[in-house]
């Protein structure tokens, strides 16, 4: 990733910390994701569950999701960040 936009110039990264929260968007997108697989597996397949299939499923997906969706969840957390300080310096008196 640039460090700054080539459009505006913008400086994406503004402090040590900051992609935290795009690192936790990350996680929390994984395990949905991971939590919808593992109950539609279970549900397709009650009550004779393959566990060993859904151990793969699961491993996999929280491998890949996550280094799938992290450029994207980046690009997320700075969009929020911005609208975020828009909507605040508006509101300030």
């Amino acid at each position: 990733m640039a460090a700054d936009c080539p459009h505006c110039g913008l400086h994406f990264e503004r402090m040590a910390g900051y992609w935290l929260g795009a690192m936790a968007l990350n996680l929390v997108v994984t395990e949905v994701v991971f939590v919808v697989a593992l109950v539609v597996q279970m549900t397709a397949s009650w009550p004779d569950v393959p566990w060993t299939r859904v151990l793969v499923v699961g491993v996999t997906l929280n491998v890949l999701v996550p280094l799938a969706f992290y450029p994207i969840s980046r690009t997320v957390w700075v969009a929020a960040e911005r609208h975020l300080s828009s909507t605040w310096n508006e509101s300030a008196p």
